[in-house]
């Protein structure tokens, strides 16, 4: 929701009644705990139409992600699938300024979806490693105004599916929060071994 986010630019209306706390949105909805329903009762849709009927056996896209977006909150937010405009922050730390965003995915591209999708064969601490890698640096780019973490998570699954491993277990990231942020950060310098641990733990289970 808005709350968990400082942002700037022109794209930071709210609905009007919400105090301020949900996005503007084309459901007219006011209450946060009402959105976040609606969010994850769209984003069980998602799963099921990527898993269950259109599951990409292929080299993914950023396309992928935006059409993924659209799908999940197309009903909901008037900018769903598109790129991110305004700049964002949290606790303190600023994600990728948006004008960025169209150069920085472009390179996400080249670096982490063309060499590690699909991935098909990759195991142990190569698919481990991957699928930090890709994580962190999608995070740290944040191409969407909202649900970047849900976004990135469900390529990590179609990733780990691919390799031919099951869903990614969350559960352990949910509870360690702060040590997730701080693995994002981490990502700054390149450092993805603490990213590394939540993957494998994800893994394992």
């Amino acid at each position: 929701m808005h709350d968990r986010y400082t942002a700037s630019g022109q794209q930071v209306e709210t609905q009007p009644g919400s105090a301020g706390k949900v996005l503007r949105n084309l459901q007219g909805i006011r209450d946060v705990a009402a959105m976040a329903e609606v969010e994850l009762f769209l984003l069980e849709d998602l799963y099921r139409l990527v898993f269950e009927t259109s599951f990409p056996e292929r080299q993914l896209t950023v396309a992928d992600l935006q059409n993924w977006h659209y799908r999940w909150l197309g009903n909901v937010y008037p900018w769903a699938g598109e790129e991110r405009s305004v700049n964002m922050g949290k606790g303190g730390f600023q994600f990728a300024a948006a004008a960025r965003i169209p150069r920085l995915l472009q390179q996400w591209q080249k670096d982490c979806l063309d060499r590690f999708t699909p991935a098909h064969g990759l195991s142990g601490q190569v698919l481990v490693r991957a699928l930090a890698v890709t994580h962190v640096e999608l995070i740290l780019i944040h191409p969407f105004r909202e649900g970047n973490g849900r976004i990135s998570r469900l390529l990590a699954d179609v990733m780990a599916v691919q390799a031919g491993c099951n869903l990614l277990d969350y559960s352990s990231w949910d509870e360690r929060k702060a040590y997730y942020f701080s693995a994002i950060q981490r990502g700054l310098e390149r450092d993805y071994q603490p990213m590394m641990q939540l993957m494998a733990s994800a893994l394992r289970h």
